[in-house]
């Protein structure tokens, strides 16, 4: 099968397509032929190893993981013999983090992994670009027990866990203020944004208003300067850096107001059906800037890197893979 690999850490051009042997499943586990997968910041991250300490995970001198992505969309190749919950022919998408692997034409996965039916007359590339952005955002959200009435701000609410963000608070009843440059307005109010600020041209910081929960979807904030924009017993939600494990610690014994920084997050079979029934209900859809096909995952890698992308970036590993609906 053709697979996306890299034998070393480096720029996008470490990467090349490769024929590797075709996964057979356990007994535990289905094989998923794969129409689409997204391309996102931890994949370059990953592949470029700027963090350093992310080798200790990935591997010291080269990667341990030849083949990057997590999320996928596709359809039951073969099952194990134990397995009953899905059958071949079978449309799915979901995500197996940690593992990786998804920038492939085949990957085997373990049937009670965080994989589930796709939701009724949605395309494959659609259902690709669901699952890594909105479990963040999940993970994120449910420890600041957002209500009905509540008002969160979302910076960086275009991306890809930033539009997961602004429709799951909007699902959870709060009021959301989403912060993003102007080109993007349209696209944040239309997934329910109440108010948008342009963090080109206004600090968020400085205009007076309180929120209950300031969420931080690209980790370009910090408390410090968010602290004075929190009403007391507000929450600080953050999904990069890891001095805010520190900062959790701290405020959650010290101060009326208090960092959340969920790790690792927890990606699960429920919540992949939860995002479906979202789905089907009309209550959240997935945002897709472009779509690249497999041969071209270097320039996805590379467009991916300019944070400038609306959204999702999705892999498009078969000629099923955009738009063709179950």
């Amino acid at each position: 099968m053709k697979a996306v690999v890299h034998d070393r850490y480096g720029p996008p051009d470490v990467l090349r397509i490769e024929d590797v042997p075709r996964p057979v499943p356990n007994v535990n586990e289905v094989l998923v032929k794969i129409h689409a997968a997204t391309v996102s910041r931890t994949d370059t991250g990953l592949r470029s190893a700027e963090l350093f300490a992310s080798r200790f995970i990935t591997g010291l001198l080269r990667p341990k993981r030849r083949i990057l992505g997590s999320d996928l969309a596709g359809e039951v190749e073969a099952v194990g013999a134990a397995v009953t919950e899905f059958k071949v022919g079978d449309r799915v998408f979901g995500i197996n983090p940690w593992k990786f692997g998804t920038h492939a034409e085949f990957i085997c996965m373990p049937a009670s992994a965080a994989l589930a039916y796709m939701p009724a007359g949605m395309p494959f590339d659609e259902a690709a670009a669901i699952c890594d952005g909105a479990i963040l955002a999940l993970n994120a959200l449910r420890p600041a027990h957002l209500r009905h009435g509540q008002r969160i701000l979302v910076y960086g609410a275009s991306g890809s866990i930033g539009t997961a963000g602004l429709q799951l608070a909007r699902y959870f009843g709060a009021d959301v203020t989403a912060v993003c440059n102007t080109r993007n307005f349209e696209l944040v109010k239309s997934l329910g944004a109440d108010e948008v600020v342009d963090y080109t041209q206004e600090d968020f910081t400085k205009n007076g208003h309180l929120y209950d929960v300031i969420f931080d979807a690209v980790g370009n904030i910090s408390f410090s300067r968010c602290r004075d924009s929190l009403q007391r017993g507000g929450f600080f939600v953050a999904t990069d850096h890891l001095h805010n494990l520190a900062l959790a610690l701290w405020t959650a014994r010290i101060g009326d107001k208090h960092v959340l920084f969920p790790i690792p997050p927890k990606f699960t079979k429920q919540d992949v059906v939860f995002l479906k029934e979202l789905i089907e209900a009309g209550k959240y859809r997935a945002v897709i800037d472009r779509r690249y096909p497999l041969e071209d995952v270097v320039e996805a890698h590379r467009y991916v890197e300019t944070k400038q992308r609306t959204g999702n970036v999705v892999l498009t590993i078969t000629d099923n893979g955009v738009g063709t609906a179950g």
